[in-house]
């Protein structure tokens, strides 16, 4: 005859108090569950942590120019006097007129560094100041 042989296995009393006990503890573990994050969910998290660096670099480089008032450093007083624009009258020609032995170009580039011009472009009645060193006494 042939031997079939059955295993069961079958806890001992101490172990099986064991596992329920295990079951018992990852019940209550099972009401306060691990916060789980999609990928989405992690780079929402990310963008809104991220935020306020953001905002205080956008704020720092919109304001950083706010402090200057002129592109160079203020000409002391008494080195340079000021004039009224003719109608007419170009910055070119008031370079002329200031300052005839020299370079109407250096003239031109100096008054409008002077005066912290944009353009070269000058209005009727626009007063502008005149370097002391080409002043002539107009």
């Amino acid at each position: 005859m042939t031997a079939i042989d059955f295993t069961t296995s079958v806890p001992s009393p101490a172990r099986a108090a064991g596992a329920a006990a295990h079951r018992a503890s990852r019940a209550v573990a099972g009401r306060s569950t691990r916060l789980r994050l999609t990928v989405r969910g992690r780079r929402v998290l990310a963008a809104l942590a991220a935020l306020p660096a953001v905002i205080a670099l956008t704020v720092a480089v919109m304001g950083g120019g706010a402090a200057l008032a002129s592109r160079d450093a203020g000409a002391p007083v008494g080195s340079f006097r000021t004039v009224t624009v003719a109608a007419g009258e170009s910055l070119w020609a008031i370079a002329e007129e200031v300052a005839p032995a020299h370079d109407p170009r250096d003239v031109v580039d100096a008054i409008v560094r002077l005066n912290a011009l944009d353009t070269v472009l000058v209005q009727a009645g626009q007063r502008l100041a005149i370097p002391a060193a080409y002043d002539d006494g107009r």
